[in-house]
């Protein structure tokens, strides 16, 4: 170390008299000092000024110009030396450097850039105050197709710069993909795909770069598939794969990109890995299974990649996806469920998946998952058959094949998750379903869960569904032995709430299972409708001026049914419905105004 303070104390002047000889051979001493101790040997360098010496130092002219950066490149590598580089004028005299013809210059500068913009705001401010971000990917650009090995080195360094340059900084990243770096990058990987070094320095960036939402339409411009796919077939290695994976996961959320995955022959490969692992219990087996089905499935949230992979249900694809849901794996379970609720996207893929025997797997499915059962199938099994059940024609061969006696098994679920799905695939199961309406709304223990979870303030979805589930059990059951079923377990107090939702459909919904109310049971519904102050409510959603109209329509409906309960008459009359209802006969809808002259007609013959 002594040797060192002298090596310092003679670089200076030699610094100073510009003799390149002493200057080399004290370049060389503080290399090789680094070598054996970078901490010490750099805090020493701090200590000496050395480094404001360097900044005139680097220049393209000087035979020593690659060792300084070298040297600099080394210190750096300390995150404590990172400030006193920048605050030492390096960095504007190392950029300038990258215009040069010299290779190893180049290759040290890069070295030097990358690793003062290490985990560094204020080395990166600095390069980006120079512009160097420009200039390196230019120098991308013009070595890209050189594939000897010094040039595919240099090449490696630059696209680590880049990296160190922009990780974890939005708006830095945010200009490289500006400067147009991601199609550079792609060819790269196309170019030199066979150096392993290089390969993974355009993964880890273009992983970094596909977590931007403005760079997804860049890469969706490359053939950035088709490069990634065929380097994942070549893979044997976990990590290299995984590799692979973090970069396809964030760009498959872009349809386009999903698209042309399926394309590039991705699926097959992913197929190939669920096979592969299945039935290791290696956790690094588990952990690609796992994340090879994951991706399988969100290259399903596409339409076009979904509908191709569909290949109207006669694809292989759909087939292997099938064969996931009996199996024992509860990961393949799992995507397997939401891979069919994906696919249950369109009627005619719904209508074709019912009339081929889904609903039994699904159901088979649930019933290995009743008790003790892993919720997140659940959840996606539930999913699946929810979305089957939307087309009309599949309702009635759902109930028949015994859908709503598996998925009440579910009822007492403490899962919002579960309820929630469970609510979803009943409502839709029973829309325009009288029959099946009535058999579930005289199901006392279903009704009374619904009213317990129309409280569930804490999950918000939960109690929407259930509102809807029993405004949907009296509107296409139209049954009284229903509605009695609501008004015993408490269920009117929630109706009238739900008709002051802040979305037009529910109120709606809300609106016209109280008409139904009215219209059959008044006189048992009566109290809870009066406790419920549910005239009040009508009263004001007709005098608001933001009431949609078909809102103000059904709550003169309602009205003029409540009219035969003495009570609930009274409380119209006092509240002078009149008035509001006089000003609704010229309002622009004109099925708003036809209703406004019968219940004013109405009013003023029962007044």
């Amino acid at each position: 170390m002594d040797n060192l303070s002298d090596t310092l104390k003679k670089l200076k002047i030699t610094a100073i008299d510009r003799t390149e000889d002493s200057l080399e051979g004290c370049l060389d001493c503080l290399l090789q000092a680094l070598a054996q101790n970078n901490t010490e040997t750099s805090e020493k360098i701090e200590a000496s000024g050395i480094l404001q010496l360097f900044a005139s130092l680097l220049t393209p002219q000087s035979s020593c110009t690659a060792k300084i950066a070298n040297v600099i490149a080394e210190v750096a590598k300390n995150e404590f030396m990172r400030i006193p580089c920048v605050d030492a004028g390096l960095i504007s005299p190392l950029v300038q450097l990258l215009n040069s013809k010299d290779q190893e210059v180049l290759l040290q500068t890069g070295r030097a850039l990358g690793n003062i913009c290490y985990d560094s705001h204020e080395g990166r401010s600095a390069v980006d105050q120079a512009g160097g971000a420009q200039i390196v990917i230019d120098r991308l650009r013009s070595l890209c197709s050189r594939t000897d090995p010094a040039s595919e080195k240099l090449l490696t360094v630059f696209c680590g710069m880049l990296m160190n340059y922009s990780n974890e900084n939005d708006s830095l990243q945010a200009q490289l993909i500006n400067m147009g770096v991601i199609p550079t990058l792609v060819t790269l990987l196309g170019i030199h795909c066979h150096n392993a070094a290089l390969t993974e320095m355009c993964l880890v960036a273009f992983g970094n770069l596909a977590e931007l939402e403005s760079s997804k339409e860049q890469f969706a411009s490359t053939n950035i598939a088709e490069e990634l796919v065929r380097l994942f077939k070549k893979q044997v290695e976990h990590d290299k794969r995984e590799m692979i994976f973090e970069v396809l996961a964030p760009l498959a959320e872009n349809d386009a990109i999903k698209l042309q995955l399926v394309e590039a022959g991705l699926v097959e490969c992913l197929l190939e890995i669920v096979q592969e692992k299945v039935n290791s219990d290696k956790e690094d087996d588990i952990a690609e299974l796992k994340t090879a089905s994951d991706l399988m499935v969100l290259l399903l949230l596409g339409d076009e990649s979904m509908q191709k992979l569909f290949e109207g249900g006669k694809g292989n694809v759909f087939q292997r996806v099938l064969s996931w849901i009996p199996s024992n794996n509860h990961q393949l379970q799992l995507a397997g469920a939401l891979a069919i609720a994906n696919f249950a996207r369109n009627d005619g893929n719904c209508i074709h998946m019912v009339d081929n025997g889904i609903v039994e797997k699904l159901m088979d499915l649930l019933d290995r998952h009743v008790e003790d059962g892993n919720v997140t199938v659940q959840h996606a099994a539930l999913s699946a058959l929810r979305n089957l059940a939307i087309p009309v024609v599949n309702k009635a061969k759902m109930l028949s094949a015994g859908v709503t006696e598996t998925v009440l098994k579910f009822l007492k679920s403490e899962m919002p998750p579960v309820q929630f799905k469970l609510l979803g695939t009943l409502r839709m199961l029973i829309d325009a379903q009288a029959e099946a309406a009535e058999q579930l709304g005289k199901n006392v223990k279903l009704v009374e869960r619904l009213v317990e979870w129309c409280e569930a303030k804490d999950h918000a979805g939960v109690m929407g569904e259930s509102n809807r589930l029993l405004s949907a059990l009296i509107r296409h059951s139209k049954s009284k032995d229903v509605i009695k079923a609501i008004v015993q377990s408490g269920g009117i107090k929630h109706l009238v709430t739900m008709a002051t939702s802040e979305h037009v459909i529910m109120q709606n919904e809300a609106l016209v299972a109280l008409a139904l109310i009215a219209a059959l049971e008044l006189g048992t519904a009566e109290k809870d409708l009066e406790s419920a102050k549910l005239v009040q409510i009508l009263h004001r959603l007709l005098a608001d001026e933001r009431s949609a109209p078909e809102i103000k329509y059904n709550s003169m409906v309602l009205t003029c049914a409540l009219m035969g309960s003495e009570s609930l008459h009274k409380e119209v009359q006092d509240l002078a419905f009149l008035d509001v209802v006089s000003k609704l006969r010229s309002h622009e809808n004109k099925s708003v105004a036809q209703q406004a002259s019968l219940t004013e007609q109405r009013l003023t013959v029962e007044s």
